[in-house]
């Protein structure tokens, strides 16, 4: 029975490495963005003469957008692969990343969502004629909720890192 036991359990820990193939595959996904902005960049250089002060804000949110993206991506996939399959061999190329766990990469996911739900309402704001009021108020809404849940995601993380006096008391 204990052999049953320690084969279930190496295939379970082994099972980790499967993350490796999302892994990769954001990476191809964040290589194929990259020619996305970079399309997006030779546009708005192209067109920058013609553009107005509002486009050319917008423009520019749109590639500060695609940036936050990126960044998400990345933080991702090495926080991911950090956390959930193996460490980095060389510490010193990725000791800027410092220690995140699940909790901390759930926060700043969460606070790069928050981030970029702000420049898509920016953006709305600075085009309101093309959208009624019904969709600024379901896109502010959507924003607010967004801001609620990096909160509450911030607290409970908060709260699970540091236990109460009571429970320190009663030890």
């Amino acid at each position: 029975m204990k052999r049953l036991e320690i084969f279930v359990e190496s295939v379970i820990l082994a099972s980790r490495w499967l993350l490796v193939v999302f892994y990769i595959g954001l990476g191809l996904a964040l290589a194929l963005y990259a020619v996305s902005f970079g399309f997006k960049l030779w546009d708005f250089a192209s067109h920058l003469i013609g553009l107005d002060e509002t486009e050319t804000i917008l423009k520019i949110l749109g590639l500060i957008d695609a940036a936050l993206i990126a960044s998400l991506v990345v933080m991702v996939i090495i926080s991911g692969y950090e956390n959930f399959v193996s460490r980095f061999d060389n510490e010193d190329d990725v000791r800027w990343l410092g220690q995140i766990d699940a909790g901390s990469l759930k926060i700043k996911v969460a606070s790069t969502i928050v981030a970029i739900s702000s420049i898509h309402l920016l953006q709305i704001f600075l085009n309101v004629p093309k959208y009624t009021d019904n969709q600024i108020m379901w896109h502010t809404i959507l924003h607010v909720t967004f801001i609620a849940s990096a909160l509450f995601l911030a607290l409970i993380d908060r709260i699970s890192k540091n236990p109460s006096k009571e429970k320190a008391s009663d030890l």
